[in-house]
C-alpha cells in the first residue's frame, strides 16, 4: 500500500473512532439524564443532538451502525421492544379509547359487590293462601307432627263404641277473665280456680276459643262454630273440652265475650265482671272422647279429647259477629287412623 494511502486511511479511521467516542459520550449523557427526575426546565423540548463536524446524531449513529457490522444502508438499526401488557394495556393508555379513566372505571367495576342481604319473609301459619293447614309443617321443623302424625285432631266422629262413660266433673265457678284477638281466634283467659276432673286427673282451666265452622264433625255434620276450652294437669298434659254451637237463641254467656271485644290484636282486654263456664255446657253431659292433637301448631299429639254430643244454641247475630273477624278458621279434618273413640251411653 503506498504511504499516503495508509495514512489517509489511517486518519479516516481515526476521525470515525473520535466520531464514536463522542456519540458514545452523548448516549451515555443522556442516558444518565434519562435516569434523574425531570425539573420543569428539563421537560421543555431540548435542541437537536449533533456530532463534532455538525451532523445530526441519528445519522452519525446510522453511519457508525453501518460501517462497524456492515449493516447494509437503508436497513433499521433500531430494536423493538415488546409491551408486557400486551395490547389490552396498550390500548387503554388513552382516554379517548378506552384509556386510563374508562380503565379505571372498567377495573372499579369488576371488583367483586357483596350480595345484598335479602331476609326472607317469616311466613305465618293461617287458614289459607302461603301459611294454609297443608302447608304447616313447612313453615317450621317444629310443626313435623302437623304432616306427619298419626293421631291429628280434628276428626269425622264416626262408628264409636257406646259404652258407660264415667261423667267429667266440672269445677266451674264465676271468674274474671281478659278477651284477647291472637290474630287466629278469639281467646279468652280465664282466672285461676276452675277446673275439671276425669279418670282420676285433674285438669285445671288454661283459657277457651272458637272456630268457625266447627272443626269437629259428628257422622259428616259440621256446625256453625265450636268452643275449645283447654286444660293441663300438672304433669302437662292437655284436655280439651269441645263444645258445639249451632244456630238458634241468643247465647248469654257468648254475648258477655262478644260486649269486651278489644279493639286491637294482640292485647288482652280484662274485662269487668265475672263469667260463669257452666252456662256454655249443655244441659246432656254426654260426650265423645278420643286421643288427638292440638289442631292448630304445632300440632302436639296426646291430648284428651271429649266433645259434648249435645250442641248449644248461639243466635244468627252472635256467629255473623265473630265472622265478621274470622270467617274460617278450622283446620280441616283429619285421618282418623283406626283410632278407639269411646261415646257415653
Amino acid at each position: 500500500m503506498h504511504v499516503s494511502s495508509f495514512w489517509v486511511a489511517k486518519r479516516s479511521q481515526l476521525a470515525l473512532a473520535v466520531q464514536a467516542l463522542a456519540l458514545g459520550g452523548v448516549l451515555a449523557f443522556g442516558a444518565a439524564q434519562a435516569n434523574e427526575p425531570k425539573s420543569k426546565a428539563a421537560e421543555a423540548a431540548p435542541a437537536p443532538a449533533t456530532g463534532a463536524d455538525g451532523e445530526p446524531l441519528d445519522v452519525l449513529r446510522k453511519r457508525l451502525a453501518e460501517r462497524l457490522s456492515n449493516t447494509p444502508a437503508g436497513a433499521s438499526g433500531q430494536m423493538k421492544v415488546a409491551n408486557k401488557g400486551g395490547p389490552e394495556e396498550a390500548e387503554g393508555k388513552g382516554e379517548g379509547k378506552g384509556g386510563s379513566k374508562a380503565g379505571a372505571k372498567s377495573k372499579a367495576g369488576s371488583k367483586a359487590e357483596p350480595a345484598p342481604a335479602h331476609a326472607s319473609a317469616h311466613v305465618h301459619w293461617g287458614y289459607a293462601g302461603e301459611g294454609a293447614p297443608e302447608r304447616w309443617a313447612e313453615l317450621s321443623p317444629e310443626n313435623r307432627q302437623c304432616s306427619v302424625g298419626t293421631r291429628q285432631s280434628p276428626i269425622d266422629i264416626r262408628e264409636g263404641i257406646r259404652v258407660d262413660l264415667e261423667k267429667i266433673q266440672f269445677d266451674y265457678r264465676p271468674s274474671g277473665f281478659a278477651v284477647l284477638d291472637n290474630g287466629h281466634t278469639i281467646q279468652v283467659n280465664v282466672a285461676p280456680g276452675n277446673a275439671l276432673t276425669v279418670m282420676g286427673r285433674r285438669f285445671d282451666l288454661l283459657q277457651f276459643h272458637f272456630h268457625r265452622p266447627s272443626e269437629e264433625r259428628i257422622n259428616g255434620r259440621q256446625f256453625d262454630m265450636v268452643a275449645h276450652l283447654v286444660h293441663k294437669d300438672p304433669d302437662g298434659k292437655l284436655a280439651v273440652v269441645a263444645v258445639l254451637l249451632e244456630r238458634g237463641r241468643d247465647q248469654a254467656l257468648i254475648q258477655t265475650i262478644w260486649n269486651n271485644l278489644p279493639l286491637e290484636k294482640g292485647e288482652a282486654l280484662p274485662a269487668p265482671g265475672f263469667i260463669d263456664l257452666t252456662q256454655l255446657l249443655p244441659v246432656d253431659r254426654a260426650y265423645y272422647t278420643y286421643m288427638g292433637s292440638l289442631t292448630t301448631p304445632p300440632c302436639s299429639e296426646g291430648v284428651l279429647w271429649m266433645v259434648m254430643r249435645s250442641p248449644v244454641q248461639v243466635s244468627s247475630n252472635q256467629i255473623s259477629i265473630f265472622s265478621r273477624l274470622y270467617p274460617m278458621n278450622a283446620r280441616p279434618i283429619q285421618a282418623g287412623s283406626g283410632r278407639l273413640i269411646k261415646e257415653s251411653n
